[in-house]
């Protein structure tokens, strides 16, 4: 079996009205199929428009018509946050070392993030997100996006996963999707367990 080489950076980006706290115990969960891993869980650079968390944009009145256009809007502040996170941690010139891992509207923006060919890192891991970007899409080619999704989830459908990689996968990208029956808008045991695999996989 491959050994992953040296050094390797999760990026964890969480919902809206979270924060990075939120998510900072998957590094416990995945410290055994990355050993090596340096794991980074910032708050999104905006204060939630409903008081509590954080956000990487706002969702207060938005529709299917705006939220692309929010997206392309919150870029620059997504980009200054993981360039910061990338170059304080040594990764500078090797993104190929580089995982984004975002649940909610953080897979939302991890996924704008390669599907407009931005960020060209080692691996994409979404949970319970959904493809909200600007038209055209100019995905980075080479990096694999690996999407779960709970089919009950009540905030986001299920079927956005579904949509997702029928939208990126004829543009020469490598989605595999994961829906689990039954589970909310959440990160089960079963979901973290196949992202920590699928990012050893990546990384080899």
């Amino acid at each position: 079996m491959s050994t992953i080489a040296s050094h390797v950076l999760v990026i964890m980006l969480h919902g809206v009205g979270s924060s990075g706290a939120d998510l900072a115990s998957l590094a416990d969960v995945w410290k055994d199929a990355l050993p090596n891993a340096v794991f980074a869980s910032p708050n999104a650079p905006s204060p939630s428009s409903f008081g509590a968390g954080y956000q990487w944009f706002s969702v207060a009145g938005v529709t299917e018509d705006n939220r692309s256009g929010r997206i392309k809007e919150a870029r620059p502040a997504f980009d200054a946050t993981i360039s910061a996170i990338i170059k304080d941690n040594g990764f500078a010139d090797r993104l190929d070392r580089v995982v984004l891992v975002g649940f909610s509207q953080g897979t939302i923006m991890a996924l704008d993030a390669v599907a407009s060919g931005r960020w060209p890192v080692a691996a994409i891991v979404g949970f319970s997100g959904r493809l909200a970007s600007p038209l055209p899409l100019a995905p980075a080619v080479k990096t694999p996006v690996l999407l779960v999704h709970g089919s009950a989830d009540p905030a986001i459908p299920a079927v956005e996963t579904t949509r997702a990689a029928t939208a990126l996968q004829p543009l020469g990208m490598s989605v595999e999707t994961m829906i689990i029956p039954g589970l909310g808008h959440t990160i089960s045991a079963e979901g973290a367990a196949r992202a920590g695999a699928f990012m050893a996989e990546a990384l080899k």
